[in-house]
């Protein structure tokens, strides 16, 4: 399939999407799917997979990584508040029930800690990108605790999980644009990108949220992004 092929697929997926996420909420996970199809990106998970009511804490590269959760377990996303803006998969998202999360305003992160601990209780998956932003290479960013205090107070388990590609044209990084990024994954022959799921983290009541974050993190192995072999 070449890349304009998928982009007017793409193009019909979002036009699609649009239109389900005023009908039901289930539009994400479906847009989801067919997003990855039409741009011919194979999805690979190993690991076990997450009980109901987990955190799944990963790595951020590309606005795939988003997709590619959305896609392969159901999940309630934690994303940045300006996804909201983006053709069709911020409505969809909304629908689904996506947390938005505003960095640039810290007096908003306990109201946002109380709602992904609700939806834990309420045995909802949570997934969230604790670095904040993405990286490309072997650099990573911290994970940043607040988020893991969510599972503390839900009593919830945390599962983190590695993405990785086998390809650099799909990160998404730096000045780049969201339209500038689509563009270049479709262009690209045979993109892989592969999830893997750690043991889950079991926090105890009371434990200290920063050291479930570095414990997090490293679990991923040298806690950041590889290119997958």
């Amino acid at each position: 399939m070449t890349s304009l092929t998928r982009m007017t697929a793409l193009a019909g997926v979002l036009l699609l999407g649009l239109l389900a996420a005023v009908l039901h909420s289930g539009a994400l996970r479906v847009m989801a799917r067919a997003i990855i199809a039409v741009l011919g990106v194979k999805v690979v998970w190993r690991g076990p997979a997450p009980r109901p009511g987990s955190l799944l804490v990963a790595n951020h590269v590309s606005w795939l990584d988003v997709v590619a959760l959305a896609a392969v377990t159901p999940v309630r996303l934690v994303a940045k508040h300006d996804v909201r803006a983006w053709p069709a998969l911020g409505g969809a998202a909304r629908r689904a029930g996506t947390i938005f999360i505003d960095r640039t305003r810290p007096s908003t992160l306990p109201g946002t800690v109380r709602e992904v601990a609700a939806a834990l209780r309420a045995g909802r998956s949570v997934a969230v990108f604790p670095e904040g932003t993405t990286f490309c290479g072997p650099e990573s960013g911290r994970f940043r605790p607040a988020l893991f205090q969510a599972a503390i107070d839900a009593g919830a388990p945390v599962v983190p999980v590695s993405v990785s590609y086998d390809s650099t044209e799909a990160c998404f990084v730096g000045e780049d644009t969201l339209g500038a990024s689509v563009v270049r994954v479709a262009r690209i022959r045979g993109l892989t990108l592969t999830l893997v799921a750690a043991p889950a983290l079991r926090p105890d009541t009371g434990a200290d949220r920063r050291v479930l974050a570095r414990a997090a993190q490293s679990s991923l192995g040298c806690g950041g992004y590889h290119l997958a072999a």
